[in-house]
């Protein structure tokens, strides 16, 4: 899709379509009334007709409308007024990508971003506008041998898009919003696109592949750890889980040192597990097909360097993910076993299915030698945390308060929020082992509490937040896939600290 940026009158374009908003008290905004002043009142008499109601989502596509040079005109309703904010600007740019695609209409004008947004710059309400449509508009066909392309004639949706700005001297502020916007929908693009691949195609060694593409495409630093480095390392938690899959175990490590020389790093830590069958734990075989997803802490880190790089971000970030498949061969880690993770504490593993803290805590000791002035890590770590939160915020763990409110604080921006979980002293106990420093599960009860106390003992040397993503990183049912979370909130929290800094 190609974009641009125009301060321009709805009337006068010549496109096959113009958007503009409708409230729902009927009130039209101020493109909608250049374009019914032009009309001589055929907007008002729509409305008046109860055609469109301006109910939030509301869509209505007009053909031929007197007075304007464009084809069509859509009508799209903002709601009411005073609650029109990011979250209903962002349905209504939703609605009417929908409202296009079922139309014939590719060639297209939108007056949204000219809206007033409450607390939004013209330079976010692009970015969002831009982030919205792309999101909208993905498809996922890397390995469809039909592609969804259409016969002659069929209906293509949006394929140019020039985003109204309502004064010419808001033009570069948009044209930098509009940079910023793509660049992060070409991030969760990419982490869906990981997501969404068949775990015979997105192996470790993949994932390691694309770490190396992007950091050639970008010129950032690449290192990829195999077997041997990991056990000179003493990783032998991370290694414990990958001993029962013939895929190899890949530790990567990428770093977009765009910062001072002296600026302590930020370091994202993603669960790359490209398969997970349980382990000897064996899962159910009802719905395994959806645990190629349990890589999607992995895929996040890789959309967010794609992101950042993109930007160019001046700041110093490391990203590290340790990926591996969890398979139940004649080799893999039983429950009894007693694992020895790179920090020295022994794990005694009573349930081979908690893999996802066993190849981080080891991430989490690496990272100690970067000396970071932050660390997140970012897994799809417990099912507890979906029957806590449900599918609509991430779960967010952390030692440092502070921390854990920058988080929140990008979440609420990116529109992709987290919610802070308890992770008191009471629960530690539950990890106690008889036979090793600590068990890998604490029991059915608070089961994403107790992940993130497993975590916490291996972050101890600096600031450190979790984020349990099991509940959002991707959708089941008819709609299927990947949701490129919690990239959004990563790049947000990541753009906040850059603009501290510089």
């Amino acid at each position: 899709m190609e974009f641009s940026i125009k301060n321009g009158n709805a009337a006068k374009e010549l496109s096959d379509c113009v958007i503009v908003g409708i409230y729902e008290s009927q009130k039209l905004s101020d493109a909608a009334q250049v374009v019914d002043d032009a009309s001589k009142g055929f907007i008002a008499k729509i409305i008046k007709r109860g055609d469109m109601d301006g109910k939030l989502e509301a869509t209505l596509m007009l053909h031929h409308v007197p007075g304007m040079a464009c084809e069509r005109v859509l009508l799209v309703g903002l709601g009411k007024e005073a609650d029109f904010a990011e979250k209903q600007y962002c349905k209504a740019v939703r609605a009417t990508v929908k409202a296009v695609a079922n139309s014939g209409a590719s060639d297209v004008i939108t007056f949204l971003a000219s809206l007033p947004v409450k607390t939004l710059t013209t330079r976010r309400k692009v970015a969002y506008l831009t982030e919205a449509t792309l999101d909208a508009t993905y498809k996922f066909e890397a390995i469809k041998r039909k592609k969804q392309e259409g016969k002659a004639g069929a209906k293509k949706g949006i394929t140019t898009l020039i985003v109204n700005v309502a004064t010419a001297s808001e033009v570069k502020e948009a044209e930098a919003g509009l940079a910023e916007g793509q660049a992060l929908a070409a991030g969760v693009a990419l982490a869906k696109d990981l997501g969404n691949l068949p775990p015979n195609v997105c192996t470790p060694s993949y994932l390691a592949e694309q770490a190396v593409a992007l950091a050639k495409t970008y010129g950032f630093k690449v290192e990829v750890l195999e077997r041997d480095a990991l056990q000179k390392l003493g990783m032998g938690s991370f290694l414990g889980v990958s001993q029962g899959s013939a895929e190899p175990p890949k530790f990567i490590i990428m770093q977009h040192l765009k910062g001072a020389k002296d600026q302590k790093p930020v370091v994202l830590v993603g669960k790359g597990i490209t398969f997970d069958t349980g382990g000897i734990s064996l899962k159910p075989g009802s719905e395994m097909d959806e645990m190629k997803y349990d890589m999607c802490g992995a895929a996040s880190v890789l959309g967010t360097f794609k992101a950042i790089a993109a930007m160019a971000l001046p700041l110093n970030v490391i990203g590290v993910i340790p990926t591996c498949e969890n398979m139940p061969d004649g080799r893999a880690v039983r429950p009894g076993d007693v694992l020895t993770s790179m920090s020295g504490l022994t794990i005694e593993v009573l349930n081979t299915d908690a893999e996802g803290r066993l190849i981080l805590c080891d991430a989490l000791t690496y990272v100690e030698r970067f000396e970071p002035s932050a660390v997140v890590d970012i897994a799809t770590l417990t099912g507890a945390c979906v029957i806590a939160l449900g599918h609509h915020a991430s779960g967010l763990f952390s030692n440092n308060d502070a921390l854990a409110n920058e988080l929140l604080q990008a979440g609420e921006t990116a529109l992709d929020r987290a919610w802070h979980m308890p992770m008191w002293d009471d629960y530690q106990p539950l990890l106690d082992s008889n036979f090793a420093d600590m068990a890998n599960i604490g029991g059915r009860a608070a089961g994403s509490i107790t992940a993130a106390c497993f975590l916490s003992r291996f972050a101890k040397k600096y600031d450190w937040a979790h984020l349990d993503i099991a509940g959002t990183a991707w959708k089941s049912g008819k709609e299927k896939g990947g949701t490129g979370r919690p990239v959004p909130l990563l790049t947000k929290f990541l753009l906040a600290r850059a603009s501290k800094l510089n």
